[in-house]
């Protein structure tokens, strides 16, 4: 070999060892990163519940504490089991467009 290496080649098998491990630990953090973006479920899980403790607080705040605790528990069961709670309003959505559309024709 010559002694003009490339700068970033390793000189001996320790260095290399060690920029292996390193590349190893980088890339590891690169797929947990790219994990997580693509793991859209949790995403919109987070976000949902995000909105809820957004609107749960904004609610507390303007109702009586029976009605507000009411909404708590309603919050929660969204919470818990959101896919029916959003075919419901999708559904509701879908049924005003068509009562809608049938009154102005």
């Amino acid at each position: 070999m010559t002694d003009k290496q490339s700068p970033g080649f390793p000189k001996d098998a320790e260095e290399a060892r060690i920029d292996r491990d390193v590349t190893r630990e980088e890339l590891a953090e690169t797929l947990d990163a790219l994990g997580k973006k693509l793991d859209v479920k949790t995403r919109v899980s987070e976000s949902v519940d995000e909105k809820l403790d957004q609107a749960t607080a904004t609610v507390a705040g303007k109702l009586s504490d029976p009605a507000a605790e009411r909404f708590r528990k309603c919050a929660d069961a969204v919470r818990s089991n959101p896919l029916p709670t959003f075919a419901g309003i999708l559904g509701l959505i879908i049924l005003l467009r068509l009562i809608l559309r049938r009154r102005d024709s």
